[in-house]
């Protein structure tokens, strides 16, 4: 798996609100400046204005761009040459032909459509693509649906298939994948879970959108001191053990080794 440097709390901040971007960058791990759903259609131009002027470290900054067929994506790329900003967030992302052209940047894809879905195995093998990213919201909308939580907040089953198509593309393309946003700013013990849930499964990040989701998911990917002591005695136990073997009453071969380097790696 490539090394993900953008850390794994990554917060939306609307590119029209030039008064929040230094904010946004002191509380989260990278921020991700939002040409799109954040910004109205009459605000691009402001939004677009206001990133050519403000100036983030370009290391820790993102920056998502409209739709390549949204009809704001060629303004978007004009005003990105006038900064030093060289990694994008590419909307609803659907074939390789859209970011193939993107040579100059690194992209991560986001995989928000049932299309973008699909080809989300595609978009991962693209040479310039470091993430892939889904969407809940988009992608049921895509369908035609009208939510994709149940009425006990979890994710739909179209939903769950598409997280774990995602995961597994990029997964397959040795690339990080990026959990979706929750919406629900006051569910902090629903959005820890599925922090929890997504770093154990392989996820590298999730993104939020207020600064007061930033807290769980940093606390989510971060393993516990008693998580990191276990990982480091198996490994050791491992040292002189050739093939399979049993430590602490549990079955060990390379893939639970694996787990505990994850561990280990994160910590």
């Amino acid at each position: 798996m490539m090394f993900f440097d953008l850390g794994p709390a990554m917060l939306f901040c609307p590119a029209d609100r030039p008064d929040r971007f230094g904010k946004a960058a002191e509380r989260a791990d990278a921020v991700i400046l939002d040409l799109e759903d954040a910004v109205a259609p009459q605000r691009k131009s402001a939004a677009r204005d206001a990133l050519m002027r403000t100036s983030l470290d370009p290391a820790t900054t993102v920056v998502r761009v409209n739709a390549f067929d949204s009809g704001f994506f060629a303004d978007d790329l004009v005003a990105l040459a006038r900064t030093e900003y060289r990694t994008i967030m590419l909307a609803k992302a659907e074939s390789i032909d859209q970011v193939s052209g993107l040579d100059r940047f690194r992209v991560i894809a986001l995989c928000e459509t049932a299309r973008g879905v699909v080809a989300a195995p595609a978009l991962a093998a693209a040479a310039n693509v470091i993430a892939l990213m889904w969407g809940a919201e988009d992608l049921v909308a895509s369908l035609g649906g009208t939510s994709s939580r149940g009425a006990d907040g979890r994710y739909r089953a179209v939903a769950d298939h598409a997280r774990s198509s995602v995961l597994l593309a990029a997964g397959a393309s040795g690339i990080a994948a990026i959990d979706a946003v929750h919406l629900d700013i006051a569910d902090v013990d629903g959005l820890a879970a599925e922090a929890e849930d997504a770093r154990a499964s392989g996820f590298s990040a999730t993104a939020c959108i207020h600064p007061g989701q930033v807290g769980a998911i940093r606390d989510a990917y971060r393993p516990t001191a008693r998580e990191i002591d276990a990982a480091a005695a198996l490994l050791a136990a491992a040292e002189d053990k050739h093939g399979v073997f049993v430590f602490g009453g549990r079955m060990v071969d390379e893939p639970v080794l694996r787990h505990a380097r994850s561990v280990l790696a994160r910590a």
